[in-house]
């Protein structure tokens, strides 16, 4: 059987499912389902010449790559490409054709550096090296059994702060976005970002059918959120949290755990019985306060760099 690999077709159902499951197979610490990878298709930048790609062998989607230029860093000529191949379809060319075309469309389009995460494991390191790519830095899938697992208990607002949800600025996000902002910023990362785009923040946070305002807890401080944390949900039993952070004014008073806490505790009421999370491996402070609400490492990514030319 011949393995080929062609755009994925957002309007075909059994396109996206199926890009859906071979993610979800390959990395199933990480929320994505059909509807998420239409929008983010639908709603990609045009700059960003995002790309999704399957690899497709006797009709049945075996591998996947999310690939594109990395639009909002100050430094051009960044790309990024992402492969997944299905746990029980390897050693059949489909993640080396996928990364061939991926390296294609990302060199036509002006990029000079590439940067790829790859699961922390012998044979993916080794197909990753074999074409070019180095070793950077890494970063750690977190989960917590929200059914199962006993949370900290919900911890008293400190005087002059106030916990609210992300729904409560419904009518005027911005101050989430100027807060989002800020704390990215400050993220450790290989990649320099300039989030200053309100709209394209709105369309890829947001609106994205997976965030929960709801679900998202915000520690509100001298008339402006000082601290949040933002909730992913998949329409199913599993949560995540895609930011947690404060603004640099408030540091040091444990806002983040405060409204990290609460927003726990109101996924598990609702019913969600896994909550996921990601830290780098060099952000120690935050991996100790994902330890204290019980969260265990579950995987670890490797970010691999290959410059072209």
């Amino acid at each position: 059987m011949t393995v080929i690999v062609r755009d994925l077709a957002p309007e075909v159902r059994a396109d996206v499912e199926g890009f859906a499951r071979v993610r979800h197979l390959a990395l199933p610490f990480f929320l994505v389902t059909p509807d998420s990878l239409a929008y983010d298709l639908a709603h990609a930048r045009p700059e960003a010449h995002y790309r999704p790609l399957v690899a497709e062998e006797d009709g049945e989607v075996i591998g996947t790559a999310q690939v594109g230029i990395v639009h909002d860093s100050p430094e051009p000529g960044l790309g990024y490409v992402n492969v997944y191949v299905h746990p029980g379809r390897t050693r059949r060319g489909a993640g080396s054709l996928l990364v061939r075309a991926a390296e294609e469309h990302l060199a036509a389009r002006g990029a000079a550096k590439l940067f790829a995460w790859v699961l922390d494991e012998p044979g993916n390191r080794a197909f990753a090296e074999r074409h070019g790519y180095r070793e950077s830095r890494s970063a750690h899938f977190l989960r917590l059994d929200l059914a199962n697992g006993t949370l900290p208990p919900l911890q008293s607002v400190p005087p002059g702060v106030e916990l609210r949800t992300g729904a409560d600025f419904a009518t005027d996000p911005r101050p989430l976005f100027e807060l989002d902002s800020e704390t990215m910023s400050d993220e450790p990362s290989d990649i320099a970002y300039e989030f200053t785009d309100y709209e394209a923040w709105l369309e890829e946070t947001w609106r994205h059918p997976l965030f929960s305002p709801e679900l998202t807890s915000v520690a509100v401080a001298d008339g402006r959120p000082a601290a949040f944390s933002m909730a992913r949900t998949d329409g199913g039993t599993r949560y995540g949290t895609v930011m947690t952070g404060t603004a640099r004014a408030f540091r040091g008073q444990g806002l983040a755990k405060l409204a990290k806490n609460d927003s726990l505790h109101r996924a598990r009421a609702a019913g969600f019985t896994e909550a996921f999370t990601g830290n780098d491996t060099g952000n120690s402070p935050m991996i100790a306060i994902n330890k204290w609400f019980g969260y265990e490492i579950c995987a670890t990514e490797v970010r691999y760099v290959r410059e072209l030319g």
